[in-house]
């Protein structure tokens, strides 16, 4: 079986550097067996990625902005919470948020860039239910907003 970091690998990419919280509260929370993962900003190796759908940016733009809160949903859950990868048993859901105008009818495309990527990387492990949704704004103008719940093994 090949593991969620070789995937990465695979797919020429890597983790990146958890975000530390931008108010009062934590980037990651056990319960059980269960994380819940505080919202992760679209993000690059060059900050923020802002935007808003249906005014300055475009589909294709905002998957990859929606991917890199994946990323950073797995970062969160390595490096943060100390549990290997390989300790996930599945990604129970995924709550996507889209800065867009209201004109805007595509977030569940969007938020395929997330779900893609969780596939991708952890196989079945990582189907999950999710939620999709068109926000005016996201904090520091970010254009993507994704939290998650997963599932690990003990």
């Amino acid at each position: 079986m090949v593991k969620p970091e070789q995937r990465l690998e695979e797919l020429g990419l890597c983790l990146p550097e958890p975000g530390a919280p931008l108010a009062a509260y934590v980037p990651v929370m056990r319960s059980s067996d269960l994380l819940h993962v505080s919202g992760q900003l679209s993000a690059d190796e060059n900050g923020i990625i802002r935007g808003r759908l249906g005014d300055d940016m475009e589909i294709e733009q905002a998957q990859i902005a929606a991917r890199n809160c994946a990323l950073a949903i797995l970062a969160q859950i390595a490096k943060t919470a100390s549990v290997p990868l390989e300790k996930i048993s599945r990604i129970v859901k995924l709550s996507v948020f889209v800065a867009s105008t209201p004109d805007f009818h595509s977030h569940h495309l969007v938020a395929n860039g997330a779900s893609e990527l969780l596939v991708a990387v952890l196989g079945e492990k990582g189907k999950h239910a999710r939620a999709a949704f068109g926000v005016a704004a996201l904090p520091l103008g970010a254009a993507v907003e994704v939290e998650a719940i997963v599932e690990v093994l003990p």
